[in-house]
């Protein structure tokens, strides 16, 4: 047999004998004849390089190291899933759904929800091209290198008449065995094992050495499609059959449940097996089947209104109680912790509690030395549920809570519900340091490379006294910051001075103002459109904007009363920070009282789109209905264009677009 056709038998032997043993679980052939397939495949393309096909099993093995990750903007948004933690939330979601689509039970499918990281696969008439992380659910990052060395991933779909262009989405995540067996592995080497499956299969598919990703024992399961061009699905049952059927990992786990009753049935059912399956899960996805109906509920921002996530309750562990610290937020508001001795919950090593306040702690009885159930509620913030009184001895001891403030010994002073104590002092370094960090956020003035320690040290040094401090300093004064290296001072020099550059509405979120959001931030400065009549408005003025009531509008009023507060305001604006007003809304313009969507690429940023929609009265929308009256479809739009054609509205192009922005 010619090299080319003994090569082309051995690929296709391989990718079967993968697909039994990762996906099915059902190996045909033993380790040592799979290895003896897997070496003359090897040899066979040592001594033909020419003849290696991006496709191959060895291809499997991990390539070059890259420098960076390289960004992939999604052809189509990818969705993140709202929450339910009990049934009677779960009711609410049925209700819903039900009453938009005047049914008497909605038709649902139910799937584990994996505890992995979410991808989005990339198949070009059946060859794998492209995978990329969710990211924010419009950008991510391409490890599509990465992805090639899971196991149970084909590179090749099989079938006939395969779609030119195939998205599909799904979960990589490492199996528990797999999990147990590499963290043994990892000890015997004298190497440190990692926490959690969840977050080792993350960290394992986001390595720059793909080599050290093969390495990992990574799997993957499909569970939705994206963009396919020459085919539709009815249903969602027959997307997850039709991806089998090509050769993709599809989870076995997987029920059609009609209405309420089913659905509550799958969940037990699934609750119930959630130790004996072969991986972690966190709850249950409930889906609604029919494509229709799902194309008629839409999506809210990033999450549709088709699907939830119906979360399981959260693993409780007993721990015990070292001691009981407070720590001091930028507000002055004093919060006590419970140090643990570590135990593992919910997937993470936990060594300290949040006890929320004063009356939270009394009403818990908490006191150093007891043996508490410590949970991580919704998954994430580990808190104590109660104390186990049983296993008291008597020599434990009730925290008493400070009338001073711990880091500046200024007094500590209740609010009037009791429930909030804070620290009095005006030029507390705690206080400052979390100011500093609010004030760097994203959502603030974006300063990158700003994070806690950072800012804990600035104010420790005594470089920051104010946030106007940060416009002051240089590259000498931030040498002098244990571990800060010259290139990483260079780059949060340029940050702070990008930073001057801002919005009004980043700005007043910046200013920490109490009961200001970043939805008030936006009222305000649509409202007031500089800082000066916003800084002068009375408590009056302020409840005419919206969402703003008696108790807030006196917060506001009370921030710019306070003289320090003004005059920082005012040295920022010295400093140069330049807050640019809101676009004017345009009376009567084109788009007053229209919904537009907006798909695909525009040469214009999507972010000035929106905001020119806006500003001449128009509403922006994520996804197409009956009721949107536009859409503006730059290049590679996707099936939002499609919809909006099913339905009839009007679409525009860019160049007709802009046309009506003159």
């Amino acid at each position: 047999m010619k090299p080319a056709e003994r090569l082309k038998t051995l690929r296709t032997e391989l990718a079967h004998h993968n697909r039994q043993y990762y996906t099915l679980d059902a190996p045909e052939v033993s380790d040592a004849t799979y290895d003896a397939l897997m070496n003359e495949l090897l040899a066979l393309e040592k001594a033909h390089p020419e003849l290696v096909t991006p496709d191959s099993p060895s291809q499997r093995v991990g390539g070059a190291i890259l420098s960076k990750f390289e960004k992939v903007t999604h052809r189509q948004q990818m969705l993140s899933l709202a929450n339910v933690f009990d049934e009677a939330e779960f009711l609410e979601f049925d209700e819903r759904l039900r009453k938009a689509l005047t049914l008497e039970a909605v038709t649902y499918t139910c799937e584990p929800k994996m505890d992995g990281l979410a991808i989005e696969l990339v198949y070009e008439h059946g060859k794998f091209v492209q995978g990329s992380t969710r990211g924010d659910g419009t950008i991510g990052e391409d490890v599509t290198e990465n992805l090639k060395t899971i196991k149970n991933l084909p590179l090749t779909l099989t079938g006939k008449n395969l779609p030119a262009l195939l998205e599909v989405r799904g979960e990589v995540f490492i199996k528990s065995a797999d999990f147990k067996r590499m963290n043994e592995q990892l000890l015997k080497r004298g190497e440190e094992a990692f926490v959690n499956p969840r977050n080792s299969a993350a960290g394992s598919l986001r390595q720059l050495d793909s080599k050290i990703t093969a390495s990992r024992p990574l799997s993957v399961y499909l569970y939705e499609v994206g963009i396919v061009e020459g085919k539709t699905f009815t249903t969602h049952q027959e997307k997850l059959a039709y991806l089998d059927e090509v050769g993709l990992p599809v989870n076995p786990r997987f029920a059609v449940a009609k209405g309420l009753d089913g659905v509550m049935t799958e969940y037990k059912s699934l609750l119930s097996a959630r130790h004996s399956l072969p991986y972690e899960i966190d709850g249950l996805v409930v889906k609604v089947d029919l494509t229709d109906a799902r194309n008629r509920l839409g999506q809210v921002s990033k999450t549709p209104r088709w699907a939830i996530a119906f979360k399981f309750p959260p693993e409780e562990m007993e721990a015990q109680v070292d001691e009981i610290v407070v720590q001091v937020g930028r507000t002055g508001a004093i919060t006590p912790v419970a140090n643990l001795k570590p135990v593992f919950v919910g997937g993470v090593t936990v060594s300290r509690a949040t006890l929320h306040n004063e009356q939270e702690l009394r009403r818990k009885d908490v006191r150093k030395g007891d043996w508490v159930f410590v949970r991580r509620a919704g998954d994430v913030i580990p808190e104590i549920v109660k104390v186990i009184t049983t296993r008291r001895t008597g020599n434990e001891e009730e925290f008493v809570f400070p009338t001073s403030c711990p880091i500046c010994d200024s007094p500590v002073k209740k609010e009037e519900d009791g429930a909030i104590a804070r620290c009095t002092g005006k030029h507390c370094p705690a206080k400052l340091a979390g100011r500093l960090r609010h004030f760097a956020t994203r959502t603030a003035m974006d300063i990158d490379g700003l994070g806690d320690k950072l800012c804990e040290a600035m104010v420790e040094t005594g470089l920051v006294k104010t946030v106007v401090g940060l416009y002051g300093l240089d590259l000498k004064q931030l040498s002098t910051i244990e571990r800060m290296g010259e290139k990483s001072a260079k780059n949060l020099l340029e940050a702070i001075e990008r930073s001057k550059k801002t919005t009004l509405r980043r700005f007043i979120y910046a200013l920490g103002i109490p009961e200001v959001g970043e939805a008030t931030a936006k009222a305000l400065a649509d409202h007031f459109r500089d800082m000066k009549p916003l800084m002068d408005s009375t408590i009056e003025s302020l409840q005419v904007v919206k969402d703003v009531g008696p108790e807030m509008g006196k917060a506001i009023h009370g921030y710019f009363e306070d003289a320090d507060n003004r005059a920082m305001v005012e040295a920022l604006l010295a400093a140069g920070v330049k807050p640019e007003a809101p676009a004017a809304q345009a009376a009567g313009g084109t788009f007053t009282g229209k919904t537009v969507v907006i798909t695909g690429t525009l040469t214009m940023p999507r972010e000035q789109a929106k905001e020119e929609i806006e500003r001449r009265g128009g509403k922006v929308s994520g996804s197409v209905s009956k009721k949107t009256d536009f859409l503006v479809a730059g290049e590679e739009a996707g099936s939002k264009l499609t919809k909006a054609t099913e339905l009839g509205v009007k679409v525009l192009n860019e160049e007709q677009f802009k046309a009506l922005l003159t």
